[in-house]
């Protein structure tokens, strides 16, 4: 989008050698190389000079054709170090990119506040959502190369233990489908049992259990039916489907690689692919003539891009007349309910709701393992509040809390995400309200506690043109993995959306009473309908058009007026039919109103968990290689959610030791310790290391000292330190105990208890 402001005087041309020397010191690119040689005689403007480094730097992958001309303006000044720890060297790098972002999120909102077209705005939205894109996708690429999980080593350890691993395996799988194996089921349930005391058992939430299966109503209400798509192309021949914009995207990098390809060929194909999110039907079917796409698999040509609704469609009942879908999320079945949960809360906000269960959205092209799948396992809240009451008595509890958010300011600004204290963040306003920045507080606690590394999690939030209209703020928890930021957890204010939408469509009021201390009076809207022309018009249907211009609300009613001025009409739908209406069937009318209780649609605070996603990042973060043996990995899950608490190993296979093992594995299960007892052939490091692998926090071993000394005694092993002490054995299971609900930590074990240095009897003594 060319810059509409007329462009500052050049700076006065300056020496290119320091700087392009600094840039190939920081890429690693020799001197003698064409590009720096190529560079060095040059004598360009400061902000030409940065152009340039920045495009030695990056390679042909950022030869964006808004970096060729960069805006001849200095560099920013330095940034603080970002959640990286990033150094001057590294901000070097990343200053163009930033001020890129920077002059196109100021184009924004100039373009916004002139009032422009919404399709130049959202021509520049786009744009600035591809410079954003550039930037981050630097930014992971300069990150310490320590940091970096080594995911085929990770994945062959969650396959080879079954962690869990693709449906159907043995009749070649499905792609999307996955099963998890016992040390996974253990790991999700554990999880799960965090989130609902963390949640449900803390804040007095309660909980409900839905079906899967929608009839097509509910989700056309929702928006599901019209809006929950992805673009697909399908094989001519075999009529195999794939993905549109996974497909070109896999195509030009595979052009892109090819080494006859030219460097302005490259830039081009490197331009499209940052915009893949931004192109419209049509415009993807060009792509795909101009570059020749075929079918990867067999060759055929291919179908142009189709909308295809990711939701699995089936039909309730033998006969087939009721169309439904496998539910693409749980919130909707709390929204349906809301009018018995607020009775089961005796007609009291605010209050919340939740649901965990299984979703399914049957994508395209899954990939990534547990990212991006067919179906997944959700846990949702839906927090019902006065709209006019937005603030959390138990904020403060929170409030002290600092973690890093990623606000949208600081995102069209080209800022790396901060640091903040979250009252802070509150009361400046950069959240808008305490009740969603207490749901941020206690997901980012939560996150933390199942083994989400704290230095690898930020709060993003939407920027603007991404929130849904009706949406007050949203932020999403994303964790930094191997694949980059995902999300795992988003968090959204979405107003009176859901609930207004689900009334107009059953004609019931999902409302609650608000007694008022004193009489008020209000102003009222509500649709004065011309019921001659309505009758004249639709004839038995008209009575369909009254009852839901009878309970249409107040914002809703302001939005079709708006229409009705602009266009002279407005279409809404129900019980499955459209209906427009224009000005001389239905008009306006405000009026003052004097109440005593007040009816109220309340405002939904939800935060949405993706367990899946949530325990990919668990893998991530928390897996190790043990120091000086790349063979030996292991997972150091937390305590409270690792699979097994404690395994029980006997020294050897001697059957003196068979009583102490049977009598641990009783009084572990009487005090609720989830225990694995391997008494198999083996060393005991062997056995160490298989324990380690599948992150079993803690071991007790049974040895020849526990046989011959009285009273009887075990030693207690810690998984990641793998120190050792020694302590009775009745008092072992309850140690064990603590140390898995958190009230106890190892250092607490060790100050109490004799490191074990080793066993002083080898054999029975008589």
């Amino acid at each position: 989008l060319p810059h509409p402001q007329p462009r500052p005087q050049p700076l006065p041309s300056r020496p290119m050698q320091p700087l392009v020397r600094a840039a190939a010191a920081a890429a690693s690119v020799s001197l003698a190389s064409p590009c720096v040689r190529a560079l060095l005689p040059l004598r360009l403007s400061l902000s030409g000079g940065w152009a340039a480094a920045l495009l030695l730097l990056s390679g042909p992958g950022l030869h964006h054709r808004h970096y060729r001309h960069q805006l001849q303006q200095p560099p920013p000044p330095p940034q603080a170090a970002t959640m990286d720890g990033d150094t001057s060297g590294v901000e070097t790098v990343l200053a163009p990119l930033r001020q890129a972002v920077r002059e196109q999120g100021e184009l924004v909102r100039k373009l916004k506040a002139e009032s422009t077209p919404q399709v130049d705005v959202d021509r520049a939205v786009a744009e600035l959502k591809v410079r954003k894109r550039i930037l981050e996708a630097k930014e992971l690429a300069l990150q310490p190369k320590d940091d970096i999980v080594d995911r085929t080593k990770m994945e062959d350890t969650l396959k080879r233990r079954f962690f869990y691993d693709q449906a159907f395996a043995i009749y070649g799988g499905v792609s999307g489908l996955y099963d998890f194996g016992p040390v996974g089921c253990a790991l999700k349930n554990n999880t799960l049992q965090i989130w609902r005391h963390h949640f449900i058992q803390e804040e007095q939430i309660l909980e409900i259990d839905c079906t899967m299966l929608t009839p097509e109503p509910v989700l056309k209400t929702s928006g599901h039916v019209d809006k929950f798509a992805d673009y697909m192309v399908k094989d001519l021949k075999n009529g195999e489907c794939f993905r549109a914009d996974h497909l070109l995207k896999a195509h030009l990098q595979k052009l892109m690689s090819d080494k006859k390809c030219s460097v302005e060929r490259k830039a081009e194909m490197e331009d499209v692919i940052t915009q893949m999110d931004n192109y419209s039907q049509q415009e993807l079917a060009d792509l795909f003539v101009n570059y020749n796409v075929k079918s990867p698999v067999t060759g055929n040509d291919l179908s142009p891009p189709i909308s295809f609704n990711l939701m699995f469609q089936t039909s309730i009942g033998p006969g087939g007349n009721m169309p439904g879908y496998l539910r693409p999320e749980t919130a909707q079945g709390i929204f349906l309910n809301f009018k018995r949960l607020l009775e089961f809360n005796q007609g009291k906000l605010p209050f919340a709701a939740a649901q965990i269960g299984n979703s399914f959205r049957n994508e395209i092209s899954p990939r990534s393992g547990l990212i991006r799948v067919r179906e997944f396992t959700m846990a949702e809240i839906e927090h019902f509040v006065d709209p006019s009451e937005k603030n959390h008595p138990k904020f403060s509890s929170v409030a002290d809390l600092e973690m890093m958010l990623y606000s949208g300011q600081a995102q069209t600004s080209g800022q790396s995400a901060r640091k903040m204290r979250l009252g802070d963040a509150v009361e400046q306003g950069i959240i808008d309200n305490s009740v969603l920045g207490y749901f941020i507080g206690r997901i980012y606690l939560f996150l933390v506690k199942v083994g989400v590394s704290a230095s690898k999690l930020r709060f993003r939030q939407h920027m603007e043109n991404e929130m849904a209209h009706y949406a007050c703020d949203c932020w999403d928890a994303e964790a930094k993995t191997s694949y980059g930021w995902i999300e795992i957890v988003g968090c959204a204010d979405r107003s009176c959306y859901d609930l207004a939408c689900h009334s107009r469509a059953t004609k019931v009021p999902l409302v609650a009473e608000k007694l008022l201390k004193e009489p008020k009076t209000v102003s009222v809207v509500q649709f004065e309908p011309n019921k001659s022309a309505i009758g004249k018009e639709f004839k038995k249907e008209a009575k369909v058009v009254m009852e839901y211009l009878s309970v249409c609300d107040t914002c809703y009613i302001t939005e079709m007026e708006t229409e009705l001025n602009e266009k002279g009409e407005f279409t809404f739908e129900s019980v499955g039919k459209k209906f427009t209406l224009t000005k001389n069937m239905v008009g306006v009318k405000r009026f003052q109103k004097t109440l005593h209780v007040e009816e109220i649609t309340p405002s939904v605070i939800e935060p949405s968990f993706g367990i899946g996603r949530i325990m990919y990042t668990v893998f991530e973060h928390t897996f190790k290689v043990r120091a000086g043996d790349e063979q030996r990995t292991y997972f150091s899950f937390p305590a409270p959610v690792a699979p097994y608490k404690c395994s029980v190993l006997p020294l050897s296979q001697n059957q003196e030791f068979a009583p102490f093992v049977k009598e641990l594995a009783e009084a572990l299960n009487r005090h609720g310790v989830s225990h694995k007892v391997d008494d198999s052939s083996g060393s005991i490091g062997r056995r160490y290391a298989r324990t380690d692998e599948i992150g079993v926090a803690f071991g007790i071993t049974i040895d020849f000292d526990t046989v011959n000394k009285v009273p009887h005694t075990a030693t207690l092993r810690d998984r990641d330190s793998m120190r050792q002490i020694r302590a009775e054995i009745s008092q072992l299971p309850q140690v064990v105990r603590d140390l898995s609900n958190g009230s106890m930590t190892w250092a607490d074990v060790e100050a109490n208890y004799p490191l074990f240095e080793g066993q002083e009897t080898s054999k029975k003594e008589n």
